[in-house]
């Protein structure tokens, strides 16, 4: 029989292909080339090379088909033997094997990486694997995470790993930056498809009146009954569960159900005083706003002041206590129509404390808060969020010019006396040059009868109603 291709004699028996050359496309055990299996009438059609035909003595020009995407396990082997024997013949730089190598292996490195996926390492299993190894204790963390307690949530997966933890146990412990990231990234529920509903503080939330009739309903329904009080905050479940994204300090695994409870809650309320907000304008908020609100501090009633104010200009203030085990003081966002809420639960009952926390979350509606994200804030703990930082900034500036702080008698001669006349010349309340000198110097018995203690919470009498 002769070959219309290469016009030679064939042996019987080989299936003929109209588009490919008959010496070239017989299966493996019927013909083979001394390139190692390269060509086989499955994968390899168009001519780039020639070889000698093993079966007939003769030169015969072989053909590729051009590389697709690998889908079964016959291409991922064919394609590897064609690797194997391209990387035998050492092909020249940008020829057109080396091009056709390339190819092929970015071709079988994708297909590798889709059907036999390399797991991660898990960030805290490789910790304590180098706490073993070089015999350390939890003690021996704390340079690494700053205290004890904070050791403690982080091996317990309570607390994500900050960026200066990781770049402290990267130098310290050796651990690979890349391993250890996956640990400042915990899983939230919008990664999640189930929720896990004994999580959320089912019998606060009943005892507080957010939900009712709780002892009269089956277990399914309470799950219904909780599922419809997040879902008519906007935070609906499945696909798109928890939609909103948190930053902030405020939020770690153990307290996240609870913090969306309070955060719904919130949201309602908020709600329920539309009608007496005006359009919000973001063109209103400014630093002089913000020095505005902060002078309305020297009054007694300067919360309420302050939050009418804020009112007046379109963004809904919720006082709402914090659920239990949640170290929240505050919390930004934006309802899904654009209004702007700000949350406070009055966790200290201070006039610093106050103040200090509304104008940070009105600096994060200003600067931060779009549309799907939420600010949930325990300003106690530090964070590398350069957000925070900013919102810090923003609000430490409406209070105290940084120009002025240091070079002030109550900064450097701290008395309640100098506090007082500084505080006079800034038209601020004393308890905000109180609490920050506690701050700045760790040292919170100072000033006690000047930070406003007690002082706060009896202006908002549905604080206490939540209370009791």
């Amino acid at each position: 029989m002769g070959c219309r291709s290469h016009n030679c004699e064939l042996e019987t028996g080989h299936r003929r292909n109209s588009s490919i050359p008959a010496c070239a496309t017989v299966r493996t055990q019927q013909l083979r080339f001394s390139y190692r299996q390269l060509y086989t009438r499955d994968f390899f059609t168009n001519c780039i090379s020639t070889r000698h035909c093993r079966y007939h003595g003769h030169t015969v020009k072989t053909e590729f088909m051009d590389a697709k995407v690998i889908h079964t396990e016959a291409q991922y082997a064919a394609y590897l033997d064609e690797v194997q024997a391209l990387i035998s013949d050492n092909p020249r730089l940008n020829s057109k094997k080396s091009e056709r190598l390339e190819l092929l292996s970015v071709l079988l490195e994708a297909y590798e990486n889709s059907k036999y996926p390399v797991e991660s390492p898990d960030p805290i299993d490789a910790i304590l694997f180098r706490m073993n190894e070089k015999g350390l204790k939890q003690a021996d963390l704390v340079q690494y995470f700053g205290t004890s307690s904070r050791v403690s949530e982080v091996l317990n997966r309570k607390r994500p790993l900050t960026v200066q933890m990781i770049r402290a146990l990267t130098i310290g412990l050796g651990i690979s930056a890349d391993t250890l990231v996956g640990a400042s990234l915990p899983d939230s529920p919008a990664t999640k498809m189930n929720v896990d509903w004994t999580k959320f503080p089912i019998k606060e939330m009943t005892r507080r009146g957010w939900i009712k009739n709780v002892g009269k309903v089956t277990a399914d329904s309470v799950e219904d009954l909780v599922k419809g009080f997040i879902s008519d905050a906007g935070l609906q479940f499945g696909a798109a569960s928890f939609r909103k994204t948190f930053y902030g300090e405020a939020e770690t695994p153990s307290s996240r159900y609870a913090l969306y409870a309070w955060l719904a809650r919130v949201i309602q309320k908020a709600r329920a005083k539309k009608d007496n907000l005006v359009e919000f304008n973001a063109d209103v908020i400014s630093a002089n706003y913000l020095k505005e609100l902060a002078q309305l501090s020297r009054f007694e009633a300067g919360p309420l002041l302050a939050v009418e104010q804020l009112e007046k200009s379109g963004i809904a203030v919720i006082v709402e206590p914090a659920l239990k085990g949640t170290l929240l003081d505050g919390a930004a966002l934006t309802d899904a129509d654009g209004t702007p809420i700000i949350g406070l639960t009055l966790r200290y009952d201070r006039l610093d404390n106050f103040w200090y926390t509304l104008l940070h979350e009105v600096a994060h509606i200003w600067k931060h808060v779009t549309d799907g994200n939420a600010f949930l804030d325990d300003l106690n703990a530090s964070s590398e969020d350069r957000r925070e930082a900013e919102a810090n900034r923003l609000a430490r500036e409406a209070f105290i010019p940084r120009v002025l702080w240091r070079r002030s008698e109550a900064y450097t001669l701290p008395s309640k006396e100098s506090i007082e006349k500084f505080a006079k010349d800034l038209k601020i309340s004393p308890a905000i040059i109180a609490g920050r000198l506690r701050k700045e110097s760790g040292n919170y018995g100072l000033f006690s009868d000047l930070v406003g203690q007690d002082q706060v919470r009896k202006l908002f009498p549905s604080h206490e109603e939540c209370e009791a």
